[in-house]
């Protein structure tokens, strides 16, 4: 992987969380708090499931913190053209 895909990784990482943050907004001001925070687990608990894959595959530190972001948002890629 080069360097520069790994920026756009991370890029659409940001994306894909500024995404959720207004998804997370939008539910919480039509069907309330209690599932804003049911979603927010669901993403929690991706993050973490993809943190602890990567730890067990070798991944330590800033990287393995990096991949599991960009495993549970990178699809922002996808929503930008």
């Amino acid at each position: 992987m080069t360097g520069n895909r790994s920026s756009t990784d991370v890029g659409g990482g940001h994306i894909g969380l500024v995404v959720t943050i207004i998804a997370l907004v939008v539910i919480a001001i039509f069907s309330g708090p209690r599932w804003a925070l049911i979603v927010t687990g669901g993403f929690t608990a991706w993050f973490v499931l993809a943190l602890t894959v990567i730890h067990i595959k070798g991944g330590r530190g800033r990287q393995a913190i990096r991949r599991a972001y960009v495993a549970t948002f990178g699809w922002g890629d996808y929503v930008t053209p």
